[in-house]
């Protein structure tokens, strides 16, 4: 005769918590519900406006004007013709991208090199000179405009792609160098110390080496200098106000508004911010995992 035994399972009791660690649950809940809480109006309020825009550049102005908020019945595509022809928003793309290949052409290899100096050479004035470019960061545009003004007419700069170049460059290197010089400073000396060995020149190492491995930070950094240059409107305002054809998109936005003969075509107004803003989204979609990892390994050693 066999006994069989049994065993019953028994819960596992969880242990008791202290009223500190129940204490500190509570108040990460209520940190949690009040984050996604604030993302989710912090959300709302960025994409509503942008979702209203590309929504009414799709409908003809009867219909925006008498229901601000209304979905769009039929797709009217006369709206872009009319934005990009009409309205010279095609120009004005033109003379933006024109004049960002040069300004950020020339504030990416400014930066990336002065940013290398100070981050890996030490010398007498390292210090200060890092300040005062970082200190350019704190300096109100709004107070520059009237010297620069005077400065750009007696280059004989003033009204030209050229001057506003030279000062988008100006205007973009002080976050570049303040950015770049953490980057560059993570960046393992070894390898420029071997380059050196090997007989390399300071410029080859610079070009060759040091600046290929700063690849994620350019390309963050670039991302938001390109953002930047592309939606500036306060210095084209003031200092390219010569031929309304060499005007910039901002510019040309802002005129859509005002012309004589859009006045009353809201439908337009709206499909040419769509035009201006369909460059920007597609830069960030394609480079939003580089900006991201460029933003990371800057950070870490």
């Amino acid at each position: 005769m066999s006994v069989t035994e049994t065993t019953e399972e028994r819960p596992v009791e969880e242990p008791e918590r202290s009223p500190e660690q129940h204490g500190r649950s509570v108040t990460g809940t209520t940190l949690n519900v009040f984050s996604h809480t604030f993302l989710v109006v912090w959300l709302f309020m960025a994409a509503a406006p942008l979702v209203l825009v590309v929504l009414n550049s799709f409908r003809p102005h009867g219909d925006i004007v008498s229901e601000p908020f209304g979905l769009p019945t039929s797709l009217e595509w006369e709206n872009f013709t009319n934005a990009w022809t009409s309205a010279n928003i095609g120009r004005y793309a033109l003379n933006s991208l024109i004049i960002l290949a040069g300004s950020l052409t020339g504030t990416m290899l400014l930066g990336a090199m002065a940013a290398y100096v100070l981050a890996r050479f030490d010398f007498p004035g390292n210090r200060l000179l890092h300040l005062l470019f970082v200190g350019g960061m704190m300096f109100p545009i709004f107070l520059a405009l009237v010297p620069l003004f005077f400065v750009l007419n007696n280059m004989g700069l003033l009204n030209t792609r050229q001057g506003l170049i030279l000062v988008y460059i100006a205007y973009s290197l002080p976050f570049t160098i303040f950015f770049l010089v953490s980057f560059f400073r993570t960046l393992p000396g070894g390898v420029q110390e071997a380059a050196m060995l090997d007989g390399a020149s300071h410029s080859r190492t610079f070009f060759q080496i040091m600046l290929p491995m700063a690849k994620p930070g350019l390309i963050s950094i670039g991302i938001f200098n390109f953002l930047g240059q592309w939606n500036q409107f306060v210095l084209p305002r003031v200092l390219n106000v010569g031929d309304p054809d060499d005007a910039v998109l901002p510019q040309g936005l802002a005129a859509l508004m005002v012309q004589q003969g859009y006045e009353g075509d809201w439908g337009a107004l709206y499909a040419g911010v769509s035009l201006a803003m369909l460059p920007v989204l597609t830069v960030y979609v394609a480079f939003q995992r580089q900006v991201q990892n460029g933003l990371t390994a800057g950070a870490v050693r």
